[in-house]
């Protein structure tokens, strides 16, 4: 086993392109023209479970969560909301979990870039 280290300035250099048209996700561009990216560093035999990097620019975007994942922010700015809860406003440091099946609104402000573990994809 090896350590997957995320430093405190990521090299976001070797992402590839993530195209918002994934069926499950149902992804709705309300604003903007974001641009998703990112890298599977760890994926689980099962295919259950994976961790990695994404960045996205600007833009308005809701989508169903496939799995439980925990999130951090490295980069930039993105303010979340799900209905029936107050929208929070996620900047570097900060770690944000979402669970499987709900549906969320990302509005990023600045690019923003995240590591995250997903589980029961």
């Amino acid at each position: 086993m090896t350590f997957q280290y995320y430093p405190k300035k990521l090299d976001v250099n070797d992402l590839e392109e993530w195209p918002f048209d994934n069926a499950a996700s149902d992804y709705v561009i309300v604003s903007g023209h974001p641009s998703a990216s990112g890298r599977i560093d760890f994926l689980s035999a099962d295919g259950l479970s994976r961790a990695g990097i994404w960045r996205c620019t600007p833009g308005i975007f809701d989508c169903n969560e496939l799995g439980d994942e925990l999130q951090t922010i490295t980069a930039g700015r993105v303010v979340l909301s799900m209905e029936g809860q107050a929208s929070i406003e996620c900047v570097p440091g900060d770690s944000v979990f979402t669970r499987k099946g709900r549906r969320v609104r990302w509005d990023i402000r600045e690019t923003v870039t995240k590591i995250f573990h997903t589980s029961h994809l």
